[in-house]
Parts: C-alpha cells; sequence; structure tokens
C-alpha cells in the first residue's frame, strides 16, 4: 500500500491518499490495470478501507486467480459538507484521476475505472459517478445515501446519460441501518427499478458498522471486477478507445 498526498490549491491542505498495487505490478512492468476509487466513510480517512481489508482481499483472490489484478485508491475527505461547498470531488475529478493516470499503468478508459464508498463516501460516489459520467463505468454504495443538495437534480442527471453508456450500479444496505440512510437508497433504489436502470440491489443482515462493511468487502471486489474479464497490453487491439 503507497501513502501518499496531493499537492492542490483547492484544499486547505494537500490531500491524502492511498493506493494498492496489485502484487504482480512491479514484476509485470508492461502490464496496465483498472482502477477502483474508494471513498471513506464521515469521520475516517483515507485508512478505513485499507483496515477494512481491501488489500488483503485482493491479494488472496488475485493469487487465486478469482479476480484480475487492478489498482485501488482511496482518497481523503476532510470538510463533510456537501458537494457544492467541498472540494473533494473537483479535486478527485480534476486533479487525483489525471495525477493516477500518469503516475501508474492505467486503463485511462470509463470502462475500467469505478467509484465506490460507504456511507457518506457511497454519497460522494454516486455524485462524482452521475456528473462524470464519462469516467466511470461502475458506482457503488455500500450503506450509502443521496446527498440532500444532490436530490432534485440527481433524476436530471440519470436522464442525461446516454442509455448505452449508464454506469453499472450496486447498492447494499444492512438491515438494521439507519432510517434516514434506508430511506434515502430505497428512495434512489425505486428511482432505478422506475427507470428500468439495471442494478444490484442487496440487504444483509448487520448494522451501521465497520464490522457489516468488512463482512462484504470481498463481495464489493467481486462486482467491482466483474467488468474487467482479461487486462490488456500495449498495442492490443482489443485496448478500449475513449469514450465521450
Amino acid at each position: 500500500m503507497e501513502i501518499s498526498q496531493l499537492e492542490t490549491d483547492l484544499l486547505p491542505s494537500p490531500m491524502d491518499f492511498r493506493v494498492y498495487l496489485p502484487p504482480c505490478y512491479d514484476d509485470q512492468p508492461e502490464r496496465l490495470y483498472p482502477v477502483l476509487y474508494l471513498i471513506h466513510g464521515q469521520s475516517f480517512n483515507d485508512d478505513q478501507w485499507d483496515r477494512l481489508g481491501v488489500d488483503e482481499t485482493l491479494d488472496t483472490l488475485i493469487a487465486a486467480g478469482e479476480l484480475p489484478p487492478f489498482l485501488v485508491v482511496m482518497p481523503r475527505d476532510t470538510l463533510w459538507k456537501e458537494p457544492g461547498d467541498d472540494p473533494f470531488g473537483q479535486v478527485v475529478i480534476e486533479e487525483l484521476l489525471p495525477w493516477i493516470d500518469h503516475q501508474y499503468r492505467t486503463l485511462p478508459d470509463r470502462a475500467y475505472r469505478a467509484v465506490g464508498g460507504l456511507s457518506r463516501g457511497a454519497a460522494w460516489a454516486l455524485h462524482l459517478g452521475l456528473t462524470n459520467w464519462h469516467d466511470f463505468g461502475a458506482i457503488g454504495m455500500h450503506s450509502g445515501f443521496v446527498f440532500h443538495s444532490d436530490v432534485y437534480s440527481i433524476l436530471s442527471w440519470l436522464d442525461a446519460i446516454p442509455s448505452n453508456l449508464l454506469p453499472r450500479f450496486y447498492m447494499d444496505l444492512s438491515d438494521n441501518d439507519r432510517p434516514g440512510i434506508i430511506d434515502s437508497a430505497v428512495w434512489f433504489e425505486n428511482e432505478l427499478t422506475d427507470r428500468t436502470i439495471p442494478h444490484t440491489w442487496q440487504i444483509f443482515p448487520g448494522y451501521h458498522e465497520e464490522a457489516y462493511w468488512q463482512a462484504h468487502v470481498e463481495d464489493y471486489l467481486r462486482w467491482y471486477a466483474e467488468a474487467w474479464p482479461r487486462q490488456f497490453l500495449p498495442g492490443d487491439p482489443l485496448l478500449p478507445t475513449s469514450t465521450p
């Protein structure tokens, strides 16, 4: 796990972030990789997904050949505000994404880039994934909700995405989650259903706590990787081209 900072003029301090590299990254210098961006919950930081076992789980599944290797980027949000008052999202899109694609051997195509998060991080994942749909091919919401300031825009964002370019959606909740989170998640899931937008919707036993997310880290990682059946090398005729 690499721990870094991104200097930016948009935030009061540099953005901390972590990058998981698969075991084969250094040994196969010509290989290109998908990237998963995972955002932590409120009052936590960029080490949350690391503590929940993302790196150990991926090491095991990749070594067993059950998942293709990919990178995971875990940025830190510190302001805890709605998107309009928190430059976190702008920094992720305008500065962190291009920095990652320049620094690491990534597949810089939306089909090979996903964004997800837990709790407040899931609200960020949805916001970023819909307002920047050309950057992400999948959105994961784990015990997540819709930002209050996004509620009146989110349906128009969905409708603005070409039907053939809609991202993949994954949503899960614990059966004892917080009522406000349940209400928000159910509202959005109903909107996806009403629009016949394909999505995965899961309700598991548990509470809004780290023990719940840790128990489902493997489920999440397997879902993100479903759309990444193989890896590409430079010059591969199947290498995807950039989408709008």
